[in-house]
């Protein structure tokens, strides 16, 4: 099931954040993700933030959040669940929502540069990410129309 985020799930969501960018990330310092963690928690619930939950342990899975309406702050899935089609899910959810999307990603993430090919995202433009110096994407998706 896909929800909105509640109050009760910004510490399993923060986890999850947590975790998943230490491992897809591992080129960027460990410091970096925990120098971090206390302002992405104060910032999270004034985001728009959707969540997947599991039908039958009620656990949260994965999320995607949205800052400035149409830009995809990320999507993040628990390890262990990851590979199941929660992610592709999570953003079939907001194409049915959005009409355009964007995102910025970094190129090492290459596991995630090809899911959002796959997913019809296209490299608008190459840029250094201030914080880290690491190279990214800046990608974007929009609706078709008919």
């Amino acid at each position: 099931m896909i929800r909105i985020l509640r109050g009760n799930d910004l510490a399993a969501v923060m986890q999850i954040w947590l975790k998943t960018n230490r491992k897809a990330h591992d080129f960027i310092s460990e410091n970096y993700w925990t120098d971090n963690y206390a302002t992405v928690n104060e910032i999270l619930p004034q985001a728009e933030v959707y969540v997947y939950e599991d039908d039958t342990t009620n656990q949260i899975d994965g999320f995607i959040g949205f800052t400035d309406n149409n830009y995809i702050a990320g999507i993040f899935v628990r390890e262990a669940a990851q590979s199941k089609g929660i992610g592709k899910q999570l953003l079939n959810y907001a194409k049915e929502i959005k009409s355009t999307m964007i995102l910025r990603v970094y190129q090492k993430n290459t596991r995630a540069v090809s899911f959002y090919q796959r997913e019809q995202f296209a490299i608008q433009s190459e840029n250094v990410d201030d914080s880290t110096n690491e190279k990214e994407y800046v990608m974007t998706w929009s609706k078709k129309t008919k």
